[in-house]
């Protein structure tokens, strides 16, 4: 996958992955599926944080973050950060995260690790976000930190 850096890495970047990362470590672990953690921001300003498996339904932490809206408009050219590569295919049978990013019309995502391998071999959704447009930064330097609240998966 070749990300695109059309938007040059900011502090506020790193900031709002470190937010990120503490909602993931708010995930409770299962040994079916990842614990990742988003923050939706616009503006500078946070809209709404979720994790893994936060609200009913087997959520997604992305999902989550749409879910908590009062106005599914607010995310129109928001900037979604999160600690894993949004999902391109839920063995559950529920919508990606990629779909629904792209459906929001995010403007941004930028994301801590792309999705390992674990429960889908071929992980695409920062290509299909790029291919509708969306910016993706992936921000090295936080691998750890994102995998550490999956170290209970990644060690299977």
């Amino acid at each position: 996958m070749n990300t695109t850096r059309s938007d040059s890495e900011t502090t506020d970047d790193v900031v709002f992955l470190k937010k990120a990362i503490e909602q993931a470590n708010l995930s409770i672990p299962v040994d079916t599926a990842y614990c990742v953690g988003a923050v939706l921001v616009k503006d500078g300003k946070i809209l709404s944080q979720g994790y893994s498996r936060e609200l009913p339904g087997n959520t997604h932490a992305e999902e989550c973050c749409l879910l908590k809206l009062s106005n599914p408009e607010e995310a129109i050219d928001a900037v979604m950060y999160t600690t894993m590569e949004p999902c391109s295919l839920r063995l559950s049978g529920n919508k990606p995260c990629c779909e629904r990013l792209i459906e929001a019309k995010i403007k941004r995502v930028v994301m801590g690790v792309l999705e390992p391998p674990k429960f889908v071999e071929d992980c695409t959704g920062a290509m299909e976000l790029e291919k509708n447009g969306i910016q993706i930064l992936h921000l090295t330097g936080f691998e750890e930190q994102c995998l550490q609240p999956n170290a209970h998966v990644l060690k299977q």
